[in-house]
Order: structure tokens, then sequence, then C-alpha cells
């Protein structure tokens, strides 16, 4: 009875297994046949399409820009639990526990196939996970003794046979099989899980190896610039330890899309097609982009769901070819007013149309600090408009522009209750001290950064408790389409204390202290550290 008390524990296991295995394989499938279809990204994308937008901004708050790893975990926990309950059912109602896999695998399959860049094999990699650990649960259950419930709505159902013979049976028939002994179950399922990761790694390693395009990118020169960019002012890095640099490194530029599995696009077939409200529909290709004249210019950008005094912002020197020059090869119909963006992974962006083609640099840019932009900064191609938050306007992998209006079109995220137009609001962010640090009493430094890309800084001012407003140090600006640095000497005094800053425009706004989330167009208020002087 011992054996058999413990016997759910491992019907349980055996679900688990028979999931790793199932998800392993289907993993390897996705780097064979389909890389963007792995079930995990397929069923992941499908979550963040289907999230309501209180969801996806409580994941950016609590995970920045780790929510995608956030995310595959928890469909991994949830397909984990899912399994050992269909291990259980297995055992105790079988087939159903295979059922249950094996649906969950029909399931994957049908989100792949109706994603925006399904290809003709998206729905294999799902189908061989669920197919896979279906018949796993399935072989790996039979290998246990059945429970005597079981047994006994089988023995009863038509015959009246006496209970004592019942339970004779039941008792025969619970003893394990010959050579199903538990040393060898754990040797199958122990060995199932295995094979299941070391299929994963595999299949994850010949994506990040996939390598066509990696090899191309690496490979790849960059033509020099026809307008290059003035060369940053010296006095544009003030140089304290702890500010965020006047140029944020690659690695270092935050990352926010809804890409779980990053496309890989050879830039051979790489195309951009204007189209919509024009008089002719222009088609771009990667060799005619390289020959046209381009031009090098630094932008800031920030997401949306950048919180006041947030770390999703960046300022980059890009390379690319002015979009206005490209819609005016199409030439937009008079009514126009908005131009609908769309990256291969189905995400789209709605910029108005006045934003890309009056003077500033909004570029669709191929160079992100003097390399090819990196595979998850939008390779090979992305949109960068200075002004604009990204959720209008930052299209990675961008391949289409349809050119419309704003009451004919919705985006990607206005169909989630955002704003459809999202300009850059004004704000200033305390980089030093760092909140919550402990810092000695006597001469030290405030710094932080200050923005409104297109509008450009005048000013920042500090407010330490409740004192006076003083005004800061403004570094030099690169340009009105970046952030600029600033800092304030501060003599400290032992205590806890408050410290504040608020930007001021060119134009002469006074950033607002009134506390806005960033839904539906970006957050407001003042940004505030609290420090202990010691």
């Amino acid at each position: 009875m011992a054996r058999l008390a413990r016997t759910p524990l491992l019907a349980a296991a055996a679900g688990a297994a028979a999931a790793v295995l199932g998800a392993g394989l289907g993993e390897l499938t996705a780097a064979v046949v389909a890389p963007a279809s792995s079930p995990f990204a397929a069923i992941g994308g499908a979550l963040i399409d289907a999230a309501p937008t209180w969801a996806k901004d409580l994941a950016i708050a609590w995970f920045g820009t780790a929510d995608k790893i956030a995310l595959l975990i928890g469909i991994g926990v949830v397909l984990v639990a899912v399994a050992i309950g269909a291990g259980v059912l297995e055992w105790r109602r079988a087939p159903w526990g295979s059922v249950v896999l094996g649906a969950v695998g029909v399931a994957g399959a049908v989100v792949a196939v109706t994603r925006t860049d399904a290809g003709t094999l998206s729905w294999a990699p799902a189908a061989v996970a669920g197919v896979t650990a279906a018949i796993a649960v399935r072989l790996l259950v039979r290998m246990l003794p059945r429970p005597a419930s079981a047994h006994a709505e089988s023995a009863r159902p038509e015959s009246k046979r006496p209970e004592s013979a019942d339970a004779k049976a039941i008792a025969a028939e619970s003893e394990p099989l010959p050579g199903a002994s538990r040393r060898a179950f754990l040797a199958w399922s122990g060995g199932a899980a295995v094979v299941g990761v070391l299929a994963a790694i595999g299949g994850s390693a010949m994506r990040a190896g996939s390598a066509a395009v990696t090899v191309v990118r690496d490979a790849l020169r960059l033509p020099a610039p026809a307008v290059p960019a003035p060369a940053v002012p010296a006095a544009a890095e003030l140089g304290i330890s702890g500010l965020a640099p006047v140029i944020t490194p690659n690695a270092d530029f935050y990352r926010i899309d809804t890409a779980l599995v990053i496309p890989q696009i050879d830039p051979a077939d790489w195309r951009l097609r204007i189209h919509g409200m024009v008089e002719q529909e222009v088609v771009l290709r990667w060799d005619e982009l390289l020959e046209l004249p381009l031009v090098e210019s630094a932008t800031t950008l920030c997401c949306v769901s950048n919180e006041v005094g947030g770390g999703l912002i960046g300022n980059a020197m890009w390379l690319g070819y002015p979009v206005r020059d490209l819609l005016a090869r199409a030439r937009p119909l008079a009514d126009a007013d908005m131009v609908l963006s769309r990256s291969i992974d189905g995400f789209s962006a709605s910029s108005p149309i006045e934003v890309l083609t009056d003077d500033r640099n909004s570029l669709l840019a191929i160079g992100m600090n003097g390399e090819p932009l990196p595979a998850r900064h939008g390779f090979p191609a992305r949109l960068v408009v200075p002004g604009l938050y990204g959720y209008v306007s930052a299209t990675k992998w961008v391949t289409e522009l349809e050119v419309t209006r704003f009451d004919r079109a919705n985006a990607y995220w206005t169909d989630r209750g955002w704003s459809e137009r999202g300009p850059i609001k004004l704000q200033s962010r305390i980089d030093v001290p760092r909140r919550g640090r402990t810092i000695d009493a006597g001469d030290t430094v405030i710094a932080g950064v200050a923005w409104q890309q297109h509008t450009g800084i005048a000013g920042v001012e500090v407010q330490i408790d409740e004192g006076a407003w003083m005004p800061a140090d403004l570094a030099t600006a690169i340009s009105d389409d970046t952030w600029v640095q600033w800092s304030l000497p501060w003599t400290t005094a032992s205590g806890e204390h408050r410290v504040r800053c608020r930007a001021i425009s060119a134009t002469g706004e006074v950033q607002t202290g009134d506390r806005q989330g960033v839904i539906p167009d970006g957050a407001t208020g003042w940004h505030e550290v609290r420090v202990t002087v010691s």
C-alpha cells in the first residue's frame, strides 16, 4: 500500500517529464523549420496580444526589460502545472491525461498559424510538442500500478461479482507489471526530461547561431553618411559617476517590444512597401537603401511605459534615410493624416504624417552608434522619430508604411486603450544620488538628465526638502532631439532629505508636478528621491 500511495506523485512526475520532452522537441523542431513559431513564442505572443493594458503595464513595472523572460518563465510554470495534472489524470482516467496534453499541442498549433508572421510550417513545432507529450505520458504512466478506484469501476459495471472477488482482482492488478519497477520508471522519466532539456538547448543554440543573418550583419559595413551629425560637444558629458552617459551604448539601450523571438531578416530578402493613400506605390530594397544619401542624427527614444524617473529611455547616434523623402516618392494624398508602420512580426504604430514630413530627422534607420542595428533593436531597418513615444513611432523590423487616416485605421497599442498620438512629455530625472542611498555629509552633487525631444531643454531646477527651487547647471545639449545632462553642487547636512527636480522647456513650459500614470499617453510628475546623509 505504501508503494501505491506514492504512485500519484510518480504519475505527476511522468506528466512533468512528458511536458519537458515535448516542449524540448517542439523548440528543436522550431529551430529547424519555423524559428518564429516555437511553442513558447507562439503562446507567449498570443498572451501578449490578448493581455489587457493593465497587465502589460504591470509586467513592465515589475520586470522592466526582463518582462519577456518573466513571461516565458510563467508559461513554463503553467505548462508544468498542467502536465502534472495530466499525469495524475492519465493514471486515474486513462487516456484523458494524454488527451489533455495533445489538446495543448493542438491549441498551440492553432495559435501559431493565426499569427501575423505565420509560415507554411508554423503549426509543426507545437504539434510535435503536443504529440510527443501525449505519447510520453501514456507510456510512462503505463509503467505504474493502476489505482484501485479505476479497477473497481471497470470490475463492477455489469457483473455483480462478490466484493471479495473484486478486491482480489484489484490487489492483483495493482502490483507493478514485471520490469516496471520504480527504478526503471525513474530512469525512463528522467531520461525523457534530460532529452527534452538537451533538445531545447540545441534548438536555442541553433536559433542563436541561425547564423546566416548574424554573419551578414557582422560582415556589413555601413556606408558613410552623406550628411554626418555634428560632433558631440565635449561639454555634453559632465563625467559624473552614476550619471547616465549622454550616448547610451547599444548593449545598455532599453528594449520594449512585442517580439518574444527576435525576427531574423536577411537584408537581401528585406523590402519596405509604401502604399495606401498615395499616388505611386513604392517598394524599396536593401541594396537601393544603401545607395541613398544617408543622414546621421542623434535622437533620444523613450517608451511611453516609462514611469517618472524610469530607465526606459536612451540616446543613440542613428544612421538612416529621411522618411519624408521616402514619402515624397509615393506622393501622399492631401487628406492623409497618418502613416501606419508595420513590423514583420505584426506590430504596428500610428504616426501623424506631419511629424514624418517636417524638418525633424525622422529616419528609416539602419545604423546605431556606428554599427548596423543590433537584431534586438530592429535589424535590418527600423523607424526613429524625434518627439514621439516609441509606441507610435519606433517600429522595429519595419516592412510597411501605409499612408492612411486616423479615422480609418488603428495601430497595435491604440487598439488597446492608448492614445492615437503620443507626443513626448517634458520630463527630468535624478540619477545622482540614487534613491535610498546613504551618503556622507559634506560637498556632493545632484545630477540627472532632462528631455523633451524636438523641443529642447532651457533649464532644470532642483528643490531640496521644502526649500526654494534652485537652477541647475546644464551641460551642452547635442540638439533639441536629445536629452541633456544637468548638475547642482550640494553641501549636505546629516539627516533625511528629499530631492526633487523639474525641467523647463525651450518654449518656457515648466514641467508639471501633477502625477499621472503612463496610460494613456505617458507619465507626468516631478521625480523625487529620498537620501540619507550620515
